[in-house]
């Protein structure tokens, strides 16, 4: 297992460790409730430096991330990120990621940790276009500050308003008293906040002082465990739950990320899956009676047959219910239908929602 930069003060705070996607990581610190309801309420910071960061540039490196991505990156200009996906050859997702685009001849991926290798060489093998890549994960960590508060706790750290960094986009700038450091408005959480890129040899200087910083306005640090709860309540996928190499991205409820305005891997195929209609879909679904759908219980209907599996699922603590998400056919996944988790022995009855769970 590897550690990050930071997994010795994670360990000296009193973290819970445990093996994530090959490396030691924080799942918790006081517990997932009151983790999560800091950053709900206030501002917390996580350590997400397990992340992969590649770096592709040169006059074709458009034309590769366009190849490989399934939105449309050449509508961003300088400054702005956006969501995608890497689809494969067979109709699924090979990983979600972000492209940030520093420059018309420079971008930046960020992939998810465990899918870092094999992103790679996926990448490479379709890099026919001579465009410059570089796996600069080994070099990089992340923070993500996260909260309501997250503006106010960190304006002090730097130079740039950060009122005006708004979703999606991302300053290169100043940032507790080291240059060059990336201030982005993203983040899995729903509640606001700033993803902070930098290097490895920064990363203890940059977390200290955000704690620091963010003392008066209640900051604490955050583990995995209220990551995964923070992006269910919002319903934001996670790759290997929710998406997977078999997962469409038309079935997973990302067709706002899959533009047809362009080619890209699969693409026509996945545009005649649109035009053909898709007989799954993922869906959002509250238990109506007390229980938690773990992944992987069964989804029923209401004959009792096996429709589907829960891909995600917990008790949120926002909204104090157990909530999850789950494939099921296409005529079960208009909102208000009624469908049942197999929770051990019982059938516990549950409603198809509309997504946001949390609506802030």
């Amino acid at each position: 297992m590897k550690n990050t930069e930071l997994s010795h003060v994670h360990e000296a705070l009193g973290a819970k460790i445990v093996p994530f996607a090959g490396y030691n990581m924080p799942v918790s610190y006081e517990g997932v409730v009151a983790e999560h309801e800091t950053v709900r309420s206030a501002v917390g910071v996580f350590d997400v430096s397990h992340m992969g960061e590649f770096l592709i540039t040169g006059p074709n490196a458009l034309a590769l991330i366009q190849k490989v991505t399934s939105n449309d990156a050449s509508k961003l200009e300088d400054g702005q990120a956006q969501y995608s996906c890497l689809p494969n050859a067979d109709g699924g997702v090979i990983d979600d990621l972000i492209v940030y685009r520093l420059d018309a001849e420079k971008w930046l991926l960020v992939v998810n940790a465990s899918n870092i290798e094999k992103d790679w060489n996926w990448i490479a093998s379709l890099n026919d276009l001579d465009a410059e890549m570089k796996n600069v994960s080994e070099e990089y960590s992340l923070l993500a500050i996260q909260g309501p508060k997250a503006i106010d706790a960190m304006q002090s750290l730097t130079s740039v308003d950060l009122s005006t960094i708004k979703f999606y986009t991302f300053k290169v700038a100043d940032f507790s008293g080291i240059e060059h450091v990336i201030i982005s408005a993203t983040g899995y959480t729903g509640s606001g906040g700033f993803e902070i890129y930098c290097k490895n040899s920064d990363v203890e200087q940059v977390w200290n002082k955000v704690l620091e910083a963010g003392a008066d306005f209640g900051i604490k640090p955050i583990g995995l465990a209220a990551r995964d709860t923070l992006r269910l309540e919002m319903g934001y996928c996670l790759y290997g739950n929710d998406i997977d190499d078999t997962t469409s991205p038309l079935e997973a409820g990302l067709g706002w990320i899959t533009k047809f305005t362009k080619k890209f891997t699969n693409s026509e195929n996945l545009k005649k899956q649109k035009e053909d209609g898709i007989r799954r879909k993922l869906v959002a679904f509250e238990l109506k009676e007390r229980g938690i759908p773990r992944q992987g219980y069964e989804i029923l209907d209401y004959e009792g047959n096996e429709v589907g599996n829960v891909t995600s699922g917990t008790m949120a603590p926002s909204v104090k219910k157990g909530i999850g998400m789950g494939y099921v056919t296409k005529e079960l996944s208009a909102p208000g239908t009624e469908i049942f988790i197999q929770i051990r022995k019982n059938k516990v009855p549950a409603t198809v929602v509309k997504l946001p769970f949390y609506k802030g």
